[in-house]
Protein backbone atom coordinates (compact mmCIF):
# COMPACT_ATOMS: atom_id res chain seq x y z
CA UNK A 1 0.00 0.00 0.00
CA UNK A 2 1.91 3.22 -0.86
CA UNK A 3 2.06 6.13 2.00
CA UNK A 4 0.57 9.17 1.60
CA UNK A 5 3.37 11.90 1.63
CA UNK A 6 2.76 14.41 4.23
CA UNK A 7 2.32 18.26 3.28
CA UNK A 8 5.08 20.13 5.09
CA UNK A 9 3.65 22.53 7.68
CA UNK A 10 3.08 26.11 6.23
CA UNK A 11 4.50 28.74 8.26
CA UNK A 12 2.02 32.01 9.10
CA UNK A 13 2.16 35.02 6.27
CA UNK A 14 4.07 37.61 7.53
CA UNK A 15 4.32 41.37 5.79
CA UNK A 16 7.75 42.24 5.10
CA UNK A 17 9.43 45.39 4.03
CA UNK A 18 9.69 43.39 0.43
CA UNK A 19 6.15 44.18 0.17
CA UNK A 20 4.94 47.06 -1.85
CA UNK A 21 2.50 49.84 -0.31
CA UNK A 22 -0.24 48.60 -2.86
CA UNK A 23 0.14 45.25 -1.61
CA UNK A 24 0.22 45.98 2.56
CA UNK A 25 -3.22 48.31 1.67
CA UNK A 26 -4.88 45.42 -0.41
CA UNK A 27 -3.83 42.79 2.44
CA UNK A 28 -5.06 44.67 5.21
CA UNK A 29 -8.26 45.95 3.56
CA UNK A 30 -8.80 41.91 2.69
CA UNK A 31 -8.62 41.26 6.36
CA UNK A 32 -10.79 44.52 7.71
CA UNK A 33 -13.37 43.39 5.11
CA UNK A 34 -13.02 39.80 6.66
CA UNK A 35 -13.09 40.75 10.17
CA UNK A 36 -16.54 42.72 8.91
CA UNK A 37 -17.79 39.57 7.70
CA UNK A 38 -17.62 37.47 10.78
CA UNK A 39 -18.32 40.48 13.27
CA UNK A 40 -22.21 39.50 12.87
CA UNK A 41 -21.53 36.21 14.31
CA UNK A 42 -19.04 37.54 17.15
CA UNK A 43 -21.68 40.24 18.15
CA UNK A 44 -23.67 38.45 20.88
CA UNK A 45 -20.65 37.35 22.46
CA UNK A 46 -18.64 40.63 22.35
CA UNK A 47 -21.73 42.45 23.57
CA UNK A 48 -22.09 40.01 26.48
CA UNK A 49 -18.09 40.68 27.26
CA UNK A 50 -18.81 44.26 27.18
CA UNK A 51 -21.91 44.43 29.96
CA UNK A 52 -20.83 42.02 31.87
CA UNK A 53 -17.24 41.59 32.10
CA UNK A 54 -15.14 44.90 31.03
CA UNK A 55 -17.97 47.52 32.24
CA UNK A 56 -18.14 46.34 35.65
CA UNK A 57 -14.48 46.00 35.76
CA UNK A 58 -14.09 49.85 34.22
CA UNK A 59 -17.03 50.46 37.29
CA UNK A 60 -13.86 48.81 39.59
CA UNK A 61 -11.17 50.69 37.96
CA UNK A 62 -13.25 54.16 38.35
CA UNK A 63 -14.11 53.31 42.29
CA UNK A 64 -10.53 52.84 43.30
CA UNK A 65 -9.34 55.83 42.08
CA UNK A 66 -12.09 57.95 43.46
CA UNK A 67 -12.65 59.17 47.76
CA UNK A 68 -16.15 57.42 48.19
CA UNK A 69 -18.80 56.87 45.69
CA UNK A 70 -21.07 59.91 46.41
CA UNK A 71 -18.96 62.72 45.53
CA UNK A 72 -16.62 60.50 43.77
CA UNK A 73 -13.64 63.29 44.08
CA UNK A 74 -10.86 61.77 42.59
CA UNK A 75 -8.21 61.02 44.93
CA UNK A 76 -5.48 59.44 42.73
CA UNK A 77 -3.57 56.56 44.25
CA UNK A 78 -4.33 56.99 47.76
CA UNK A 79 -6.41 54.12 48.21
CA UNK A 80 -4.22 51.42 46.65
CA UNK A 81 -1.42 52.87 48.74
CA UNK A 82 -4.07 52.63 51.95
CA UNK A 83 -4.86 48.65 51.03
CA UNK A 84 -1.11 48.19 50.52
CA UNK A 85 -0.30 49.60 53.59
CA UNK A 86 -3.62 47.63 55.62
CA UNK A 87 -2.37 44.77 57.78
CA UNK A 88 -5.14 42.57 56.96
CA UNK A 89 -4.78 43.19 53.02
CA UNK A 90 -1.18 42.28 53.69
CA UNK A 91 -1.93 38.53 55.64
CA UNK A 92 -4.41 37.61 53.00
CA UNK A 93 -2.28 38.36 50.26
CA UNK A 94 1.06 36.66 51.75
CA UNK A 95 -1.55 33.69 52.34
CA UNK A 96 -2.93 33.69 49.10
CA UNK A 97 0.71 33.72 47.29
CA UNK A 98 1.34 30.86 49.54
CA UNK A 99 -1.01 28.72 48.75
CA UNK A 100 -0.78 29.16 44.89
CA UNK A 101 2.88 28.60 45.29
CA UNK A 102 2.37 25.82 47.04
CA UNK A 103 -1.17 24.63 44.77
CA UNK A 104 -0.16 25.28 40.84
CA UNK A 105 3.66 23.24 40.89
CA UNK A 106 1.65 20.43 42.89
CA UNK A 107 -1.77 20.41 40.39
CA UNK A 108 1.35 20.52 37.43
CA UNK A 109 3.38 18.25 38.43
CA UNK A 110 0.91 15.27 40.13
CA UNK A 111 -1.73 15.55 37.18
CA UNK A 112 1.44 15.41 34.61
CA UNK A 113 2.90 12.51 36.35
CA UNK A 114 -0.55 10.65 36.55
CA UNK A 115 -1.09 11.28 32.54
CA UNK A 116 2.26 9.44 32.10
CA UNK A 117 1.22 6.90 34.12
CA UNK A 118 -1.56 6.25 32.70
CA UNK A 119 -0.12 6.66 29.06
CA UNK A 120 1.84 3.29 29.45
CA UNK A 121 -1.25 1.61 29.25
CA UNK A 122 -1.31 -0.07 33.03
CA UNK A 123 -3.39 -2.33 34.08
CA UNK A 124 -7.12 -0.80 35.40
CA UNK A 125 -5.90 2.44 33.84
CA UNK A 126 -10.12 3.01 33.28
CA UNK A 127 -11.04 2.57 36.50
CA UNK A 128 -7.98 4.78 37.71
CA UNK A 129 -9.32 6.97 35.47
CA UNK A 130 -12.16 7.18 36.31
CA UNK A 131 -11.62 7.75 40.45
CA UNK A 132 -9.93 10.84 39.76
CA UNK A 133 -12.34 12.32 37.50
CA UNK A 134 -15.29 11.62 40.04
CA UNK A 135 -14.64 14.91 42.31
CA UNK A 136 -15.49 16.88 39.00
CA UNK A 137 -18.96 16.02 39.37
CA UNK A 138 -19.31 15.94 43.46
CA UNK A 139 -21.46 18.89 44.70
CA UNK A 140 -18.53 21.33 46.62
CA UNK A 141 -21.21 21.24 49.62
CA UNK A 142 -21.07 17.64 49.51
CA UNK A 143 -16.93 17.85 49.44
CA UNK A 144 -16.78 20.11 52.48
CA UNK A 145 -18.61 18.12 54.37
CA UNK A 146 -16.97 15.05 53.78
CA UNK A 147 -13.63 17.07 54.73
CA UNK A 148 -15.13 18.09 57.92
CA UNK A 149 -15.88 15.10 58.87
CA UNK A 150 -12.48 13.94 58.10
CA UNK A 151 -10.60 16.91 59.99
CA UNK A 152 -12.68 18.18 62.57
CA UNK A 153 -10.95 18.20 66.01
CA UNK A 154 -13.23 15.10 66.97
CA UNK A 155 -12.89 13.85 63.35
CA UNK A 156 -11.58 10.49 61.61
CA UNK A 157 -8.54 12.02 60.90
CA UNK A 158 -7.06 12.81 64.60
CA UNK A 159 -9.00 9.32 65.46
CA UNK A 160 -6.28 7.80 63.65
CA UNK A 161 -3.81 9.89 65.38
CA UNK A 162 -4.89 9.16 68.74
CA UNK A 163 -5.18 5.91 68.13
CA UNK A 164 -1.34 5.69 66.94
CA UNK A 165 -0.41 7.65 70.20
CA UNK A 166 -0.74 10.88 69.17
CA UNK A 167 -1.99 14.11 70.14
CA UNK A 168 -5.29 15.60 68.87
CA UNK A 169 -4.60 18.61 66.44
CA UNK A 170 -7.75 21.23 65.40
CA UNK A 171 -6.35 20.82 61.62
CA UNK A 172 -8.81 23.55 60.51
CA UNK A 173 -8.05 26.38 63.47
CA UNK A 174 -3.93 25.79 63.28
CA UNK A 175 -0.64 26.27 60.72
CA UNK A 176 -1.93 22.91 58.95
CA UNK A 177 -4.93 24.39 57.71
CA UNK A 178 -3.31 25.95 54.10
CA UNK A 179 -2.33 22.12 53.68
CA UNK A 180 -6.23 20.74 54.32
CA UNK A 181 -6.95 23.05 52.21
CA UNK A 182 -4.75 22.38 49.75
CA UNK A 183 -5.40 18.88 49.57
CA UNK A 184 -9.01 19.48 49.11
CA UNK A 185 -7.97 21.63 46.14
CA UNK A 186 -5.74 18.53 44.42
CA UNK A 187 -8.30 16.63 45.18
CA UNK A 188 -10.79 18.70 43.11
CA UNK A 189 -8.81 19.97 39.97
CA UNK A 190 -6.15 16.59 39.65
CA UNK A 191 -8.50 14.98 37.40
CA UNK A 192 -9.31 17.44 34.82
CA UNK A 193 -5.86 18.51 34.75
CA UNK A 194 -4.93 15.15 34.42
CA UNK A 195 -7.17 14.52 30.99
CA UNK A 196 -5.53 17.67 29.29
CA UNK A 197 -2.26 16.06 29.70
CA UNK A 198 -3.48 13.19 28.15
CA UNK A 199 -4.51 14.59 25.31
CA UNK A 200 -1.81 16.41 24.63
CA UNK A 201 0.63 13.37 24.88
CA UNK A 202 -2.22 11.36 22.69
CA UNK A 203 -1.21 14.62 20.34
CA UNK A 204 2.67 14.39 20.15
CA UNK A 205 3.75 13.52 16.17
CA UNK A 206 4.33 9.34 16.19
CA UNK A 207 7.22 9.99 13.78
CA UNK A 208 8.91 12.09 16.36
CA UNK A 209 8.84 9.76 18.74
CA UNK A 210 10.21 6.81 16.65
CA UNK A 211 13.02 8.46 15.49
CA UNK A 212 13.75 9.49 19.38
CA UNK A 213 13.51 6.10 20.36
CA UNK A 214 16.22 5.35 17.21
CA UNK A 215 18.54 7.52 18.97
CA UNK A 216 18.25 6.70 22.30
CA UNK A 217 16.72 4.33 25.44
CA UNK A 218 16.61 6.68 27.59
CA UNK A 219 13.19 7.64 28.64
CA UNK A 220 14.85 10.47 30.56
CA UNK A 221 16.37 12.14 27.33
CA UNK A 222 12.90 11.25 25.57
CA UNK A 223 10.77 12.86 27.91
CA UNK A 224 12.30 16.14 27.99
CA UNK A 225 13.63 16.90 24.66
CA UNK A 226 10.45 15.64 23.24
CA UNK A 227 7.64 15.49 25.44
CA UNK A 228 8.52 18.33 27.24
CA UNK A 229 8.76 20.48 24.38
CA UNK A 230 5.45 19.32 22.70
CA UNK A 231 3.76 19.52 25.93
CA UNK A 232 4.55 23.68 26.66
CA UNK A 233 1.44 24.98 25.66
CA UNK A 234 -0.53 22.17 27.85
CA UNK A 235 1.85 23.26 30.45
CA UNK A 236 0.87 26.68 30.75
CA UNK A 237 -2.49 26.39 29.98
CA UNK A 238 -2.95 23.93 32.93
CA UNK A 239 -0.79 26.50 34.62
CA UNK A 240 -2.91 29.17 34.25
CA UNK A 241 -6.38 27.03 34.76
CA UNK A 242 -4.70 25.82 38.31
CA UNK A 243 -3.42 29.39 39.20
CA UNK A 244 -7.08 30.92 38.35
CA UNK A 245 -8.49 28.27 40.58
CA UNK A 246 -6.47 28.41 43.56
CA UNK A 247 -7.73 31.97 43.54
CA UNK A 248 -10.78 30.60 44.16
CA UNK A 249 -10.64 28.18 46.47
CA UNK A 250 -12.57 30.83 48.67
CA UNK A 251 -15.69 28.92 48.38
CA UNK A 252 -14.13 25.69 49.77
CA UNK A 253 -12.67 28.05 52.79
CA UNK A 254 -15.80 29.87 53.62
CA UNK A 255 -17.59 26.38 53.71
CA UNK A 256 -15.27 25.20 55.94
CA UNK A 257 -14.63 27.74 58.50
CA UNK A 258 -16.98 30.97 57.25
CA UNK A 259 -16.06 34.60 57.12
CA UNK A 260 -13.45 34.52 59.70
CA UNK A 261 -10.95 31.98 59.19
CA UNK A 262 -8.17 30.83 61.14
CA UNK A 263 -5.27 33.50 60.29
CA UNK A 264 -2.90 30.61 57.89
CA UNK A 265 -6.42 30.47 55.53
CA UNK A 266 -7.28 33.94 55.59
CA UNK A 267 -7.45 34.85 51.47
CA UNK A 268 -7.86 38.04 49.52
CA UNK A 269 -11.79 36.44 48.91
CA UNK A 270 -12.26 36.75 52.84
CA UNK A 271 -10.54 40.93 52.37
CA UNK A 272 -12.85 41.61 49.83
CA UNK A 273 -15.76 39.65 51.03
CA UNK A 274 -15.57 41.62 53.96
CA UNK A 275 -15.01 44.61 52.80
CA UNK A 276 -18.17 44.21 50.14
CA UNK A 277 -20.08 43.51 53.71
CA UNK A 278 -18.49 46.89 54.98
CA UNK A 279 -19.65 48.92 51.85
CA UNK A 280 -16.03 50.13 51.71
CA UNK A 281 -16.01 50.41 47.80
CA UNK A 282 -12.87 51.95 47.47
CA UNK A 283 -10.63 49.38 49.59
CA UNK A 284 -12.26 46.81 47.60
CA UNK A 285 -11.65 48.21 44.48
CA UNK A 286 -8.23 48.94 45.03
CA UNK A 287 -7.66 45.42 46.11
CA UNK A 288 -9.23 44.31 43.05
CA UNK A 289 -7.04 46.13 40.82
CA UNK A 290 -4.00 44.91 42.91
CA UNK A 291 -5.27 41.58 42.24
CA UNK A 292 -5.58 41.65 38.68
CA UNK A 293 -2.59 43.39 38.24
CA UNK A 294 -0.28 40.89 39.86
CA UNK A 295 -2.04 38.25 38.17
CA UNK A 296 -1.65 39.74 34.83
CA UNK A 297 1.86 39.65 35.56
CA UNK A 298 1.74 36.02 36.48
CA UNK A 299 0.11 34.90 33.45
CA UNK A 300 1.92 37.17 30.72
CA UNK A 301 5.52 35.70 31.99
CA UNK A 302 4.20 31.90 31.90
CA UNK A 303 3.15 32.86 28.12
CA UNK A 304 6.97 34.26 27.79
CA UNK A 305 8.27 31.09 29.44
CA UNK A 306 5.96 29.15 26.60
CA UNK A 307 7.14 31.25 23.47
CA UNK A 308 10.83 30.93 25.08
CA UNK A 309 10.66 26.91 25.87
CA UNK A 310 8.48 25.86 22.92
CA UNK A 311 9.81 27.99 20.28
CA UNK A 312 11.59 25.59 18.49
CA UNK A 313 8.97 22.96 18.17
CA UNK A 314 7.62 25.77 15.38
CA UNK A 315 10.11 25.53 13.52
Amino acid sequence: MKKTEKKPKEKPFKITSKFTKEQKRKYYKDRFLHNLRIMPFLAPSLIGVLLFYLAPFCVVIFYAFVDNPITKNFAGVSNIINVAKNGSFTLASLNTLKFSAMAVPSAVIIALLLALLLDHKIPLASQFRTSFLTPLVVPVASVVLVFQVLFDNNGAVNQIVQFFGGDKIDWLKSTYAPYVVLVLFLWKNLGYNMILFLGALGNIPKDAMEAAYMDTNSSWKIFWYIKIRYLTPTLVFVAIISLINSFKTFREVYLLTGAHPFGSIYILQHYMNNMFESMDYQKLSAAALLMTVVMAGIIFGLFKAEGRFGQDMEE
